[in-house]
């Protein structure tokens, strides 16, 4: 199991997926009390990546979408 902090490189879809698994196992209830917060725990960092991700592409597609000279892309940092 990966460290918070250190899924930031991952694509979307794989956090999806992980995402889904880890609700798919604190569903279950087979997991100790100790285990089930860890798991918690990494299903709240994937959550933050996720939709880090997709406000990073909001803003993209806003770049994109309103250009003062019309429909054009710039490039812009996440920093931003």
């Amino acid at each position: 199991m990966e460290k918070k902090g250190k899924n930031t490189d991952m694509p979307y879809e794989q956090a999806m997926t992980e995402l889904e698994a880890v609700v798919n196992l604190l569903e279950n209830g087979d997991l100790t009390l100790e285990e089930s917060i860890k798991m918690f725990e990494k299903g709240i960092s994937l959550v933050k990546l996720c939709n880090k991700k997709l406000d990073d592409i909001e803003k993209r597609i806003t770049i994109i979408l309103e250009g003062k000279d019309g429909i054009k892309e710039e490039d812009f940092s996440a920093e931003d």
